[in-house]
């Protein structure tokens, strides 16, 4: 569960969102302040100055002067009872100074900087200052730390403390400025020594860059810092199990008796829970619940209770076993594309005796009288012999005399507003019974109407469940507080009446695209559809991936038709678009000229290629998503789309350095490199597939397959023989980082050179990853949808019509109603999703490529993906085939395919 997902679903029932959205504007919309607004941001601009709106943060900069690009700044730490009274001397101290400075407006913005899964990078910033210069950054700091001496706050870990704070002090960027990073990102930036741009680092923990000095005056003060240390406790720290912006878990030893202990940290301010309170609180209530359960198997002994810094530490035994949640990745039986039936009884009779288990626990928890409050599966230690359970984590446990609310959660296991108390648990258990066998209860937070879904879903799949034990989730789930557990016996969930199933096209194409258009917002400038939070940093939702262009290239490629509404206001977001969008074919300008020359508006399409050529492009990384692969095929569908004679030369750049790139070690760039089509050598091996395409020339074809050989170098055997990427600490099958997308690729390469036996055993091979019963999401880059898109594609020997029609029903199993049309969840399936890598589009092009292998039609593709010729010899393709539906064959997915002078 990727922790940062959960503040984007603070804003909106059905979308991700930025916690902003929260609060727009210092008034309600009758024109009366609002009460979350502190009032320090209502007073007047001071004369002379300007007022400026970005993100969470109000700017105020005379309008008069010039001032640093960077330097050392200052912040102000507050809570949220004294951040007014802080933000009023900020002000009174900057203003007569005409000194720049900024603050966060709202109590609710504050709150969610100071949240228990916020940024670490960012909690505890308030406000912001900027000096001129060493001298004004020394009197500030002593004039305005005099008057807030010693006030409380979060402590700001990329910071150096000044004193007892609230002012902490770093070296960063003024002004928004952008580089490379080593991974070719773009990233903010400083310029260092030299005069070069580098990556303004905001790791949580301070340090002084390359090539600056630290002042004198805040010396002491890092000495100070550096004085605390662990070295006096009695227990050894031996490694970090857990971060959140409330503090660090960590796993150690207790030198005095050699025992295994977990200490437990809570960072004072920080970590804020949705009732408020901050880490240490709830640290204090988990050793209160703990005190009270002492005794108990299922919970784990309090072995210490101290403070050391400031912070507060509870130290626990450590509990043998793994989480529940560690055993799917391993032992479902639905991670293989047939499962056997004794290995689903198996794991039927398991999860029944897991079930049973974790309800005996919550029940001798219940006993004590205390609320567990966070039940879920990362939750629940499973012991060696796995025939006992015990449950972690008791910070938001509660007395059940208390009538408790819930206060933190997991997203697929969070209990309705009208739950409180034993109810609050009883409902993580109905979901429990359902997320046992299909682990998808995070859809529940979007429509719990889902869990009938659910249940139908897992009693297909796993025959052997009781009957009782799948309707009485759903009763709970969908009843209210104890109400309705009672069901009828003898009766199967059934399925919910909805939209239409992702086979039944073009009805589905219909009910997705008007699902997509309802939920445009075409009067916001960060995004127009709403998508993975990705959108909210990559350039305002404009790029292929997650924005805009990636939406209107999966209509167009479907055949529903124009969308003037998204052409218009991608047109008018690139115009210009802004800073920091990247330079990637996926995530920035490259994508959005393509999709937007496509529908004829070359003149833009040919602005926004031009900034991208303004940059230092060639340090860009090597992928397919935001380097030098989709950068070179881009320039090169855009020269001979256009007939831009300008673009070849840059084009053919991009293919020397990465053929340059491709001649280092492997061992030399496994360390930074990853795989797979999106982000490893295997878009490489794209592009010169697509350049000998253009020109013949077989030099490219070995490129091609030195890129191939090298992403292939990373995948290893899975437990059931399938090859799969492995990245470590987990491996991949998937469309956009995993086997899937390199078989995209071997299917192109062996059209051209079929006698490759190698390529034909690893494409085989990757097969099976395509076919499994069960995928954690829908997305096309990381879920079913890909595997969709990839067999309606392949030319794979023995691929059925069974094998679409099993994934097109799969993808059915995450259809959610939106205004009663047919929609996708995105990443983690907390939110609904629009956009083409994690959501409704994605699924919209690959249900739209099975549908077209079964009418004979040409089907919808990827950029630079368009179906793979039948039968092709070793001399390139040299005749156009009919235009996807809905677009010209100079559309992206007949890119290679068409006939044209050299380019690509």
């Amino acid at each position: 569960m990727d922790k940062r997902y959960e503040i984007f679903c603070l804003a909106d029932r059905y979308f991700y969102d930025t916690p902003d959205r929260l609060s727009d504007s210092a008034q309600d919309s009758d024109g009366t302040p609002d009460a979350g607004a502190f009032p320090v941001s209502l007073r007047p601009v001071p004369e002379g100055w300007r007022q400026t709106r970005s993100g969470d943060w109000l700017e105020l900069r005379p309008q008069a002067g010039e001032f640093p690009l960077q330097g050392w700044k200052i912040h102000a730490s507050a809570t949220l009872d004294n951040a007014d009274a802080i933000g009023t001397a900020v002000w009174d101290h900057c203003v007569p100074r005409r000194i720049p400075f900024k603050f966060v407006p709202h109590r609710t913005l504050l709150y969610l900087r100071n949240a228990k899964y916020a940024g670490r990078g960012t909690s505890g910033k308030f406000a912001t200052i900027y000096p001129a210069d060493e001298g004004q950054l020394q009197e500030i700091l002593e004039e305005l730390g005099a008057v807030l001496d010693g006030r409380p706050g979060p402590y700001i870990l990329t910071d150096l403390r000044w004193g007892r704070g609230p002012l902490y002090v770093r070296y960063g960027g003024f002004a928004p400025r952008f580089c490379l990073d080593a991974h070719g990102q773009l990233v903010p930036a400083v310029e260092n020594a030299d005069g070069q741009l580098v990556p303004d680092r905001k790791d949580p923990a301070f340090r002084v860059p390359d090539g600056v000095e630290l002042p004198a005056f805040l010396r002491p003060h890092l000495a100070a810092r550096d004085s605390a240390t662990v070295a006096d406790l009695p227990y050894r720290i031996e490694r970090a199990l857990h971060f959140s912006n409330g503090g660090g878990v960590y796993g150690g030893t207790d030198t005095r008796d050699g025992s295994r202990v977990v200490l437990k940290e809570a960072r004072p301010h920080a970590g804020l829970a949705a009732d408020g309170a901050d880490a240490v609180a709830r640290l204090e209530r988990e050793k209160a619940a703990l005190d009270q359960l002492a005794g108990l198997p299922v919970v784990p002994a309090v072995r210490d209770w101290f403070t050391l810094d400031g912070h507060r530490f509870l130290v626990m035994e450590e509990l043998s076993g793994r989480p529940l949640n560690s055993f799917f990745a391993e032992r479902h039986p639905l991670l293989s594309p047939d499962p056997d039936p004794q290995a689903v009884a198996r794991h039927t009779a398991w999860a029944l005796r897991m079930h049973r288990l974790v309800e005996e626990a919550v029940t001798a928890v219940h006993e004590r009288g205390i609320v567990f409050n966070d039940l879920h599966m990362f939750n629940i230690m499973v012991a060696p012999d796995e025939e006992s359970v015990a449950l972690l984590d008791f910070e938001a446990a509660a007395r059940a005399e208390d009538d408790p609310r819930q206060i933190v959660a997991h997203p697929g296991f969070i209990a309705p507003a009208d739950r409180s108390g034993y109810d609050i648990d009883r409902y993580a258990l109905a979901c429990l019974r359902l997320a046992l066998f299909v682990p998808m209860t995070t859809l529940l937070a979007v429509d719990r109407a889902k869990a009938a879904d659910l249940a139908r879903i897992a009693a297909a799949q796993f025959p052997g469940i009781p009957e009782r034990f799948l309707a009485e989730a759903v009763a709970t789930i969908e009843g209210g507080g104890t109400g309705g557990r009672q069901p009828s016996r003898g009766t199967r969930p059934a399925r919910p009446a909805g939209p239409p199933a992702p086979a039944d096209w073009p009805a589905a194409r219909d009910s997705m695209v008007r699902a997509i258009l309802a939920s445009a917002t075409p009067d916001r400038d960060d995004r127009l559809f709403p998508g993975d939070i990705a959108q909210f940093s990559d350039g305002g939702g404009l790029g292929l991936a997650h924005g805009a262009a990636g939406v209107l290239h999966a209509l167009a490629e479907t055949g529903a038709g124009p969308c003037p509404q998204g052409e218009e206001w991608l047109l008018r977001h690139t115009d210009p678009p802004p800073r920091g969008t990247p330079l990637g074919l996926y995530d920035g300008l490259p994508g959005i000229a393509c999709v937007l020359a496509r529908a004829g508006h070359t003149k833009r399409a040919l602005e926004l290629t031009e900034r991208v050529l303004a940059e230092k492009w060639q340090r860009l990384g090597d992928s397919l998503y935001g380097g030098l692969a989709g950068l070179g095929l881009a320039l090169g569908h855009l020269a001979h789309l256009t007939g831009e004679e300008g673009l070849r030369a840059p084009a053919e750049e991009a293919a020397r350095l990465l053929a340059r790139r491709l001649e280092e070690p492997a061992e030399e760039t496994a360390g930074r490199a990853r795989a797979g089509l999106l982000h490893g050598a295997t878009g490489a091996a794209l592009l010169f597939l697509r350049r000998h395409e253009r020109n013949g020339d077989p030099a490219e074809l070995d490129l091609a397959e030195r890129a191939l050989e090298r992403d292939l170098g990373r995948c290893v055997r899975d437990s059931a023989g399938t090859l799969v990427v492995d990245e470590g600490s987990r491996t991949m099958p998937y469309l956009g980082a995993g086997s899937v997308g390199i078989a995209m690729v071997l299917d192109d390469f062996l059209a051209h050179r079929p006698g490759h036996d190698r390529f034909a055993r690893a494409r085989a091979g990757i097969l099976p990853a395509a076919r499994m019963r069960y995928y954690a999401q829908p997305g096309l880059f990381q879920g079913r949808a890909g595997m969709l898109l990839h067999l309606s594609r392949t030319t794979t020997p023995g691929v059925t019509e069974l094998d679409l029609a099993a994934q097109s029903e799969g993808l059915g199993w995450y259809a959610m109603p939106y205004g009663g049309e047919l929609a996708f969840p995105g990443d983690q399936m907390m939110r609904l999703s629009m956009d083409l890598a994690t959501g409704t589009a994605g699924c919209l092009l690959a249900a739209g490529a099975a549908a077209a292998v079964r009418e004979g039609t040409a089907p919808p593709a990827l950029p630079f993906l368009p179906p793979v010729p039948r039968g092709l010899t070793a001399a390139p393709a040299r005749s156009a085939p009919a235009s996807a539906p809905g677009g010209p064959q100079t559309g992206l997915g007949d890119e290679g395919r068409t006939e044209a002078p050299p380019s690509l």
